[in-house]
């Protein structure tokens, strides 16, 4: 039995992302964001990047500007059982079928008062893979709306040809061609337990937080466990292991399946670039601007 309806599917194939309401809880929605909470107190014992957080420019003790928990999911059994959730899972499988493996998740966050964008892109650019039937699941724990900085896509996007993301040569993680709209989009205006899902191939961003409430996206990649990256190194029993370490539902495969996908491979990537934000600082003019 299906979690949602036929015509939610198609509208996700025809659009590229859909929304779906009243998926989490109202007390899900609140043990997720004490946990973050307690997250950004621990961030404030650091200055700068690490394995675990990334921190907008300003952090300080003081002021914290937590940007980004990396692999929340790791770091925390809540946000791994938020990954694991049933309901999300049935969507999923609605979507891209049965056999499902995930590519873990980030937390990222919108300070109030001007909480950095994220220029367009498509997560395409970053991980192609044989094939494309790989999503990315948006889960506000917070009201998203326009103001706060939500999500946006622009619908039928995800059937285009591969867009570059490079300037002069370099992966710079945004869209660097001039030939879409900005006003073309769609906001994901949504409430606290609700979800997004849209397609690894529709291209999306979000602008600056100008509200003064924050805005905090716990985002959740999954895939057919048949699509296979183009760039890991897959070749010894640790890495296989895993590999299927990863897998949420269903059954692992070790066949590709391949299908005529655009590429263009993202590198090389800027010297010392990290996270999606550090990369995107390489672009010469911002979307936003």
């Amino acid at each position: 039995m299906r979690s949602i309806s036929q015509d939610q599917i198609n509208f996700y194939n025809e659009k590229g992302y859909l929304i779906v309401e009243d998926v989490l809880s109202q007390d899900e929605i609140k043990e997720l964001g004490k946990i973050t909470d307690n997250f950004v107190e621990k961030s404030k014992k650091i200055t700068k990047h690490n394995e675990d957080f990334d921190l907008e420019p300003g952090h300080s003790k003081e002021n914290p500007k937590l940007r980004r928990i990396k692999k929340p999911e790791k770091q925390h059994s809540i946000y791994k059982k938020t990954l694991m959730h049933p309901k999300i899972l049935d969507v999923v499988e609605d979507l891209i079928g049965p056999n499902i493996r995930t590519l873990g998740g980030k937390l990222n966050m919108k300070a109030p008062g001007g909480g950095a964008q994220v220029e367009w892109h498509t997560d395409w650019a970053f991980y192609p893979h044989t094939n494309d039937d790989i999503l990315e699941v948006g889960i506000p724990l917070d009201d998203m709306e326009i103001e706060n900085g939500c999500l946006m896509a622009i619908p039928g996007s995800h059937k285009w040809e591969a867009i570059s993301h490079h300037e002069d040569g370099v992966f710079v993680g945004a869209v660097s061609e001039k030939d879409f709209k900005m006003e073309d989009a769609v906001p994901f205006v949504l409430k606290a337990g609700s979800i997004s899902l849209h397609h690894v191939r529709a291209l999306h961003g979000s602008a600056p937080n100008m509200s003064n409430r924050p805005r905090r996206l716990l985002l959740q990649g999954y895939l057919a466990a048949d699509a296979f990256p183009l760039q890991s190194n897959l070749s010894t029993s640790e890495d296989w292991n895993e590999w299927n370490s990863n897998m949420l539902r269903g059954e692992s495969t070790n066949r590709p399946r391949l299908e005529n996908v655009p590429v263009v491979f993202p590198q090389p990537k800027p010297e010392g670039a990290g996270s999606i934000f550090e990369i995107q600082e390489n672009l010469k003019k911002s979307h936003y601007n």
